[in-house]
């Protein structure tokens, strides 16, 4: 599939660590989640030098600033690790243009679907994608019973 994207998205460096972390913390905080949710998860939304020789890690940017990042961890399946636009930058295509990415390349390192452990303020988004819930995960919060939806989408044919 060509790219028709006018967002550019380029490979993630060493660099990128510190903006990328920022994009997560600030995009998750987004939701309203609660303060003590948000520190529990900080490791979580650190973004690595481990993370980054692990994963395929790709930013988007707008006038060569990041907006936007994804991870994903190719093993026994593709799994999307990452997801994260910029509070200010939602809504403008670039959630969408990253997941296309991340699907071709998926598609290109021979899978045939990718795995997403959403949050589930996400998963209207994916499922706008084309993604299908095929089960649920614990979330990583302590002392709940809270579930992610995990979703699949087909990377061979997909419409994102």
């Amino acid at each position: 599939m060509a790219d028709h994207s006018e967002i550019p998205i380029r490979a993630a460096s060493a660099a990128d660590l510190e903006a990328l972390s920022s994009i997560a913390r600030r995009s998750k905080a987004h939701w309203g989640y609660p303060a003590e949710w948000l520190a529990e998860w900080r490791p979580q939304l650190t973004v690595t030098a481990a993370d980054l020789a692990e994963q395929e890690i790709f930013v988007a940017c707008a006038d060569e600033e990041p907006v936007g990042f994804y991870g994903l961890l190719l093993g026994e399946v593709a799994s999307l690790e990452h997801l994260w636009v910029d509070p200010v930058a939602m809504g403008r295509g670039v959630g969408r243009e990253l997941l296309r990415h991340a699907l071709r390349l998926a598609r290109e390192r021979g899978y045939a679907s990718l795995q997403i452990d959403s949050d589930p303020h996400a998963e209207a988004f994916y499922r706008h994608m084309g993604a299908v819930r095929v089960g649920s995960v614990p979330a990583p919060v302590a002392g709940t019973a809270r579930r992610l939806p995990r979703l699949a989408l087909d990377a061979r044919g997909s419409q994102a």
